[in-house]
């Protein structure tokens, strides 16, 4: 039931340090990166959030952060 969550819980996560490396280096791509970041958080947040409301706290938490964090990236595109 949660095997598809923790995978794309990985995947955010590795997103995320990815695209907060690229961005610490100023890169060409940085703009591209972040797109792919708010993509997989929202993601993210939306398989969490199926969770979320079974209970699951963690899942819930999750959602709230990936929703953060895909807003800071809709941010930095603008």
């Amino acid at each position: 039931m949660l095997r598809d969550c923790i995978k794309t819980d990985l995947e955010c996560a590795e997103i995320c340090g990815v695209t907060a490396r690229i961005l610490a280096l100023n890169g060409d791509f940085q703009k591209d990166i972040v797109r792919l970041c708010q993509q997989l958080c929202e993601a993210c947040a939306e398989e969490c959030e199926k969770h979320a409301g079974h209970g699951m706290e963690h899942c819930e938490a999750c959602a709230k952060a990936c929703r953060a964090c895909a807003e800071a990236c809709k941010k930095l595109v603008a």
